[in-house]
C-alpha cells in the first residue's frame, strides 16, 4: 500500500503535469505557420528552424556552457577564425551581444559612445548603454543623410579633459543599416582616425551576412576594422536563437564575465549552435536569392506609381501616399487574401523564407488598390460639362 507520502507526492506530479501541445493545437501546425512566414514581410525575424535544421542540431553535444560546451565552443572557433579574430562566444540575442561588447569596453566613467541615431544600439536596446554601462550616447545624424563619415566623426565625438563632458571611448558603427550597407572604404577612415585617438571601434553586424553574400568581401575583411563585432544568426540566417561576439581572447573572457552577469550564461546550447551552423552552411548562399526578390519587389513597387523611400539588400521601404494609399488600407487588405500577407509598416523585409509568389501577390494588390482610387478619382470628380465620353476617359487617366 502507498504510503500518505507517496500518495502525496503522486497528487503533486499530477497537479504539474501539462500538455502544452493540447492546449494550442491550432499553433503546431507547422506546414501552416511556414506558409505564414513565407508571405511576412515584417522582418526577418519571423524565420523559423526547419526540420533539416533540427535534425543536423539534434546531432550536437550536450554538455553546460557555463562551464565548457563542445559544439558551441567549435562554432565560436570556426566564427573567429572566419572574421580574422582571437575568440569568440556564443549569446542569447543581438541586443545583448551589442551592450555585452559595450560594457567590456568601458572600464570607468565618464564616457560616452558615438553611433548613428538611427542605430539600434540607440533606437531599439530599450536603453541599454545608459542601463548597463552609465554611458551617455552621442546619435548623431549623418551629413550626407545616408551614411556616417570621418567629418562626422570628427564633428561630434567628445575628447579632451572638459569636466563637463563624457569622452567618446568607443565608436559604434551598424552594417547593414536599415538594409543598407556601409562603404567599406570610409569605415577604415573612421576605424584608423579612431584608433590613432585611443577609441576602440565596435559593429553591430547583425545583418554583415548579407554584406559579404553581396558584395562578395570576406568576413575577415568586414571585420577588420573593427575592435568587437556582434554577429547574428537569427534574422539573415534564420536559426532560431543566438549570435555572436568577436574580439581578442581577453576581451571575449571578460565578455564572457559579464555574459553571466547579466544573465545569459546558458546550459544545453549545443542544439542551438547546431542550428547555428545549418544556417551557415545551408541558409547564407540563399542570400543572393534574397536581395533579387528584394529588388523585384523594389520595381514592382515602382511601376505601380510608389514612392521609394529605400531599397537596400532585403528591405524595401515604400511610401503610398501619394497615390492617395494609406499605409493601413494595404496592411488590412493585405490581411484578408485568401492566401493573407502580412505587412505592419513603411519597411519590407525579404527573408531566405519568403516565396516569389507573396511578392507578385502583394504586388497585385496594390495594383488593385491603384486601380480601384483611379475609379474612384473619376466618379467622385466631374469633368467640365459638355465633354464627350472619350475626353472623360481621357481625364481619368490623367487623374
Amino acid at each position: 500500500m502507498p504510503s500518505e507520502l507517496d500518495k502525496s507526492r503522486l497528487a503533486v506530479a499530477d497537479e504539474v503535469k501539462f500538455d502544452t501541445f493540447a492546449t494550442i493545437p491550432e499553433l503546431c501546425d507547422h506546414a501552416k505557420q511556414y506558409k505564414a512566414i513565407s508571405r511576412d514581410f515584417a522582418s526577418d525575424t519571423v524565420t523559423a528552424p526547419t526540420k533539416e535544421m533540427y535534425t543536423y542540431a539534434l546531432q550536437a553535444s550536450l554538455a553546460d556552457d557555463v562551464y565548457f560546451e563542445p559544439t558551441a565552443n567549435s562554432l565560436e572557433k570556426h566564427i573567429a577564425k572566419l572574421t580574422g579574430k582571437e575568440a569568440a562566444v556564443f549569446m542569447p540575442s543581438g541586443t545583448m551581444s551589442n551592450q555585452i561588447s559595450l560594457r567590456t569596453h568601458l572600464m570607468q566613467p565618464p564616457y560616452s559612445v558615438f553611433c548613428d541615431y538611427r542605430s539600434h544600439i540607440n533606437r531599439y536596446e530599450t536603453g541599454g548603454t545608459a542601463f548597463h554601462s552609465g554611458a551617455h550616447t552621442v546619435a548623431v545624424i549623418p551629413s550626407n543623410g545616408n551614411y556616417l563619415t570621418l567629418h562626422d566623426v570628427k564633428q561630434f565625438i567628445i575628447q579632451g579633459s572638459d569636466i563637463h563632458l563624457a569622452p567618446t571611448h568607443v565608436i559604434a558603427l551598424e552594417n547593414t543599416l536599415g538594409g543598407a550597407i556601409f562603404p567599406q572604404e570610409e569605415i577604415i577612415k573612421i576605424s584608423e582616425f579612431a584608433h590613432k585617438e585611443g577609441i576602440m571601434m565596435h559593429l553591430d553586424g547583425a545583418r554583415l551576412w548579407h554584406v559579404a553574400a553581396e558584395t562578395g568581401t570576406s568576413m575577415k575583411e568586414l571585420c577588420d576594422p573593427f575592435d568587437s563585432v556582434s554577429l547574428c544568426f537569427s534574422k539573415g540566417l534564420g536559426a532560431p536563437v543566438g549570435s555572436c561576439i568577436v574580439g581578442t581572447k581577453d576581451f571575449i573572457a571578460r565578455a564572457r564575465w559579464f555574459r553571466k552577469l547579466f544573465g545569459g550564461g546558458m546550459r544545453q546550447i549545443g542544439v542551438l549552435a547546431g542550428c547555428a551552423a545549418y544556417a551557415l552552411n545551408h541558409n547564407f548562399p540563399q542570400l543572393p536569392r534574397v536581395h533579387d526578390l528584394a529588388r523585384r519587389l523594389e520595381a514592382g513597387l515602382r511601376e505601380l506609381g510608389v514612392r521609394i523611400l529605400g531599397a537596400n539588400t532585403c528591405m524595401v521601404f515604400f511610401d503610398p501616399t501619394p497615390l492617395g494609399i494609406e499605409y493601413d488600407e494595404i496592411s488590412e487588405r493585405a490581411a484578408k487574401l485568401p492566401e493573407p500577407v502580412t505587412i505592419v509598416s513603411s519597411r519590407l523585409v525579404v527573408h531566405i523564407q519568403t516565396e516569389d509568389q507573396a511578392v507578385d501577390d502583394f504586388l497585385a494588390l496594390v495594383k488593385t488598390i491603384v486601380e480601384e482610387k483611379k475609379v474612384a478619382v473619376f466618379v467622385t470628380s466631374s469633368p467640365p460639362q459638355g465633354e464627350s465620353s472619350a475626353t472623360k476617359k481621357i481625364y481619368c487617366e490623367a487623374v
